[in-house]
């Protein structure tokens, strides 16, 4: 456990400040819920003595494990992927459901469980659970498999006494997210696809083609057309330094993931996608789509609207957008309406506009936001199968012009290859 320091609004609206001993700021903000305080902000201080001693006694009962389950990631060489992550969430609503204890009920998913990295993690979870924390705390020692979004609703289902509903939430969210993936899988294959046999196809014909025809022309010593020269050229280069080029382009994809990884990188690029043509649209729906849906999904709940927006906002996939949603969190906890703080934000359209609106005034937010959400998937899906019409004929171009080049510089001399001999 650690102590967090916290800043909160009671039921009259002041403003009330604290500590508090939990094992996650999720824990923490839920037991501020039960006291009455709306969580404005949560930060972690230092560990409490008391808390300390308890906390290395787990440490040191799941350090073994941690090693062994590193050790069996390595092996495996195998994630936790969303089609398991689904299938933990629907088999932990039926058993949640029949009443089945949860060490249990993880314990038989444990022995079931083929991927070995789950397995493990289903372990660890099971000793966080004997030695007194509650489920969402010790989903929540594995954030890279655990979201925030689910770590929220089964911290809301535990306190509410309906974690089976929560599972079930969670395993209809994974699936709309899994279908998005796979729509968008499936409309880049082609371009993909097309784009890498353009790149192996120049990079035989620079290597071994250019160059045996390039013998063939020196030994006719001609004059040669500037477009052969120049890919004569273009060819000797490759063949003299492809290794260096190969560095330089594994160098700047590591720069690129490096930058990327940073905060300030992934915000700039985040904002960009949205820009680009053709695909720009496509990264906003999808974006402000799971926005409308974790939104409604924790609103439903019963997650309070100020700690739900803080975890719709790590849950949108895109850090630009998620800003925008810290803001109207901020803007709410000041006592701003949901409708205004979505009118600032500048992130959404006439008509979900007053859908929010609508929503509000009649108490039916969430079911509103699910139509947002519905929406804004129909829009997604129509512009994926869009993509492919609006990529082909820039494909079409491409090829032909390379076409175009390697004809002109290395056919044309052999159409002339008469007036050379000569």
């Amino acid at each position: 456990m650690a102590m967090f320091q916290y800043k909160g609004r009671d039921t009259t609206g002041g403003l009330v400040t604290g500590n508090i001993d939990a094992t996650s700021a999720e824990e923490a903000a839920s037991e501020l819920v039960d006291r009455a305080i709306t969580p404005i902000e949560i930060r972690q201080v230092k560990m409490s003595a008391k808390s300390k001693a308890a906390n290395d006694r787990v440490v040191g009962k799941t350090e073994k494990t941690s090693s062994v389950d590193k050790i069996n990631e390595f092996l495996a060489g195998r994630r936790v992927d969303v089609t398991e992550l689904i299938i933990f969430a629907r088999q932990m609503y039926s058993l949640t459901k029949a009443g089945l204890p949860l060490d249990r009920a993880l314990t038989g998913l444990q022995a079931s469980m083929r991927n070995r990295v789950f397995k493990g993690i289903l372990k660890d979870i099971v000793v966080g659970l004997e030695s007194g924390m509650n489920l969402s705390s010790a989903l929540g020692r594995h954030p890279k498999v655990f979201s925030p979004l689910f770590l929220a609703l089964v911290n809301v289902g535990e306190n509410t006494g309906q974690l089976d509903l929560a599972f079930k939430e969670v395993g209809r969210y994974l699936e709309l997210e899994k279908n998005t993936r796979k729509q968008i899988k499936s409309a880049t294959r082609y371009p993909i696809f097309v784009m890498v046999a353009i790149v192996v196809a120049l990079a035989v014909i620079t290597y071994f083609v250019i160059p045996a025809f390039a013998q063939t022309f020196a030994r006719l010593g001609a004059q040669l057309p500037l477009e052969t020269r120049i890919l004569i050229a273009v060819s000797d280069f490759v063949v003299a330094y492809w290794m260096y080029m190969l560095a330089s382009v594994a160098a700047a994809v590591a720069a690129w993931r490096s930058w990327i990884g940073s905060a300030a990188g992934r915000l700039t690029w985040d904002r960009t996608k949205m820009h680009l043509p053709i695909v720009g649209p496509v990264f906003e729906r999808i974006a402000l789509g799971r926005f409308a849906r974790t939104f409604a999904m924790v609103m439903r709940a019963g997650v309070p609207i100020v700690h739900g927006l803080g975890v719709v906002a790590g849950a949108v996939g895109n850090k630009f957008i998620g800003g925008r949603v810290l803001r109207m969190r901020d803007g709410i906890s000041r006592g701003e309406s949901l409708y205004n703080t979505a009118v600032q934000s500048n992130m959404f359209s006439p008509l979900v506009l007053q859908m929010i609106a609508v929503g509000e005034e009649s108490g039916a937010i969430d079911e509103l936001l699910a139509e947002v959400a519905e929406f804004y998937d129909s829009e997604v899906e129509y512009d994926l199968k869009k993509l492919g019409d609006a990529i082909e004929p820039i494909l079409i171009m491409f090829i032909a012009g390379i076409v175009l080049v390697l004809a002109l510089g290395v056919f044309l001399p052999i159409w002339d290859l008469n007036s050379a001999v000569r």
